[in-house]
């Protein structure tokens, strides 16, 4: 009859969900106009990979948002469409000068920033257009964007997070579980057939078609999963 597969067990067990009483908060733009906001506190939150700010309105309104590099306690942040370019400073794309660096950038208008949100990483504002902004993401990938789209001044905090080896086994099962994941991962064709249904056989290799339907039982649930296509793209001679 076989047992569970790992994708079973990660569904009905409390032991690879994150710990959310944990987390601060969310970090979101608030949908305020023309305010200050006044940096109360850095956090650590064990989900985002930068630190957190918390950011105090003057009606006492308190949200977090992502630090900017070199933002510190008691600092000014700006909130609206005539803002200085100063790095934490959020303003729509649409007032932000070409070549500036950006990140927390909103998809949408109001949605609460989307893009360049992890640690170290920024976007650029490459140039505006009659139907947009066209921004350079840290992937390299360039993106069209609503002018009324918001976004943050300046460079996430958190630079240099993944310099640092884990040196130790017990260091990554910690940062893992932190995210409510398993370590150390083992991948599928190491296992024994009753473990996975990749399992088994002479040698580590998936011995069959790797690509599911969506509506497969949990069981067989591994591997490609409803895919449009898998392998290597190869564009046909003429």
């Amino acid at each position: 009859m076989g047992k569970r597969t790992r994708s079973q067990r990660k569904g009905s067990s409390p032991k690879f969900r994150a710990s959310s009483h944990r987390f601060p908060g969310k970090n979101r733009i608030p949908n305020v106009t023309n305010e200050g906001a006044t940096v109360v506190d850095l956090v650590h939150s064990p989900v985002h990979t930068a630190p957190l700010a918390q950011l105090k309105l003057a009606d006492g309104t308190k949200f977090y948002v992502v630090a900017t590099e070199g933002m510190a306690i008691g600092d000014t942040i700006s909130i609206g469409e005539k803002v200085e370019t100063r790095p934490g400073n959020i303003t729509p794309i649409s007032a932000i000068p070409e070549g500036t660096l950006i990140h927390n950038v909103e998809t949408r208008p109001g949605d609460g920033g989307r893009i360049a949100r992890s640690a170290g990483v920024a976007a650029i504002v490459e140039t505006r257009m009659s139907n947009g902004v066209r921004i350079r993401m840290p992937s390299g990938r360039t993106r069209m964007i609503s002018m009324k789209c918001r976004a943050a001044i300046g460079v996430i905090a958190g630079h240099g997070r993944g310099d640092k080896p884990l040196l130790k086994a017990g260091t990554a099962h910690k940062k893992a579980k932190a995210r409510g994941k398993a370590f150390p991962r083992v991948s599928g064709v190491a296992m024994n057939p009753v473990d996975h249904p990749h399992g088994g056989g002479n040698h580590q290799a998936v011995h069959g078609p790797t690509s599911k339907a969506r509506s497969a039982p949990p069981g067989s649930k591994v591997g490609h999963i409803a895919p449009k296509r898998t392998g290597v793209g190869r564009s046909r001679s003429k």
